[in-house]
């Protein structure tokens, strides 16, 4: 869809009007972002301007730690913030207490204080009171690795299921982490009375129910609302797949790693003009598009959410019936960055999580992207390691009619051969046979169209009438 503006000589798409848009939402320094808008919840704001990057690195390589930090790094400047330094402890895992040694827990404090940071981000999940230790000792608020991911779940989602999605992922990992577990809370205190002063009594008992208790309550009352919306909106997305199905429309879903090109991919493939944007998770909800291969055969290319290492389980479940639109396909185009640091270990993280929904078991076509952007040995390396792999760059146009024959090959067949005559009153029933099925040959006789074709059981069984 091609869209005008004020200027006749101007055209924009759609994806160049969300990103306009998107940028100019960007955050305002000073100003700080929170995880949920939940009515009396004392949950933890986020203030990403100015940020110190901790990691922790327990096996692989030092390049693994370094890559891994990077992507942190990406993490938080499209949330929108300023990374001004990182630090990388080697450990046989992460201190129990603080996530990082106590020694380091010091050096880390003296950054914090130097460089002016206001936030400290881990790279990793962190417990509650790895929390609460860690910005007790460094005086700043402290945001693990899901926090983030949320955060920017919560400015890149558009749909109402999008939304419901962020929201109940948001909710499932706020409810351990809520704030005031001392002080700040009344506590039940229940008893005669009798016993000293430890057990209470008049004058010194709770109100019954904590802040806290009640603050959890509602939570996991929202928490089922939005469950339950969800699973309505799963019913409706299951319907139109079934329609699809029935259809006889192949289905096919780009899948990858985020900021692999999955978007850019579909736009050159079926000019679909969705959002494109240099930043991890640009798209959150899935775009599906029809488009028809070399030989006319009609197939739908679904864009899907991009995964990364260690994607928060929250995230997996509250979007699991979006990501079944990949279990659901009849084929998934895989998309590699090619001029990552870790392709392969990009491909494994997807592949992981493509598992836990039960994509595993669909046909796979491996694309690497923006081999424009790769250097020569890497891409040498990658095609030893996947010789049936198609190299592309969706931003050049590079290999593109390479996938296209790729894809059209994979597509499941239809499986029936046919000579038919089709009246020429009849022209709506051609139309019908080009969409789901094959037509080999076709010749203009008298009586009508003679055509040989090749479709499935069910269009077989309707074209009866008029075998020849």
């Amino acid at each position: 869809m091609r869209t005008e503006l004020f200027d006749p000589d101007v055209t924009t798409t759609t994806g160049e009007l969300e990103l306009a848009e998107r940028h100019s939402l960007r955050r305002v320094a000073g100003l700080s972002t929170e995880l949920a808008d939940v009515t009396e919840v004392e949950y933890r704001q986020l203030r990403l301007e100015r940020v110190v990057l901790v990691g922790v690195w327990t096996e692989g390589s030092v390049a693994d730690a370094e890559n891994s930090l990077t992507e942190l790094a990406a993490l938080a400047e499209t949330a929108g913030s300023q990374v001004l330094e990182g630090l990388i402890q080697r450990r046989g895992r992460p201190d129990a207490a603080t996530f990082i040694g106590r020694g380091k827990v010091d050096e880390l404090r003296d950054i914090v204080l130097s460089s002016g940071a206001d936030t400290v981000i881990c790279d990793g999940e962190l417990s509650p009171s790895q929390l609460r230790n860690l910005e007790q000792q460094v005086k700043v608020k402290v945001v693990d690795r899901t926090a983030l991911i949320l955060d920017i779940f919560a400015q890149h989602a558009k749909s109402k299921e999008g939304k419901a999605q962020v929201e109940l992922a948001q909710l499932q990992y706020l409810l351990p982490r809520l704030r005031g577990w001392g002080e700040s809370l009344s506590r039940q205190s229940g008893g005669s009375g009798r016993g000293g002063g430890a057990g209470g009594g008049v004058g010194l008992r709770g109100p019954g129910e904590t802040k806290l208790e009640t603050d959890r309550r509602r939570i996991n009352t929202k928490i089922s609302k939005l469950k339950r919306e969800i699973k309505g909106m799963r019913t409706v997305r299951q319907t139109k797949r079934s329609r699809r199905t029935s259809s006889g429309v192949p289905a096919v879903a780009i899948a990858g790693y985020t900021n692999a090109g999955k978007s850019s991919l579909l736009n050159r493939l079926t000019h679909a003009g969705v959002l494109v944007e240099d930043a991890l998770f640009a798209t959150l909800d899935p775009a599906t598009r029809r488009t028809a291969a070399e030989d006319g055969r009609v197939y739908t290319l679904s864009d899907t959410v991009g995964f990364v290492r260690h994607l928060p389980h929250h995230i997996v479940e509250a979007f699991r019936s979006t990501l079944e639109e990949v279990a659901y396909a009849d084929l998934v185009v895989h998309v590699v960055d090619g001029a990552h640091p870790d392709p392969e270990g990009q491909v494994s993280a997807v592949r992981e999580v493509l598992a836990e929904v039960g994509g595993e078991r669909i046909s796979e076509l491996l694309v690497v992207n923006k081999v424009d952007a790769a250097d020569e040995e890497t891409l040498l390396r990658l095609k030893r390691n996947w010789p049936d792999a198609v190299f592309v760059s969706a931003r050049a146009g590079i290999g593109i009619d390479e996938l296209q024959a790729a894809i059209a090959a994979r597509l499941p067949r239809p499986a029936v051969d046919l000579s038919v005559l089709v009246p020429y009153d009849r022209g709506d029933l051609v139309a019908w046979i080009h969409r789901r099925g094959q037509v080999l040959t076709t010749r203009h006789i008298e009586d009508g169209t003679e055509l040989q074709v090749r479709v499935d059981e069910q269009l077989a069984a309707e074209l009866a009438a008029f075998r020849r």
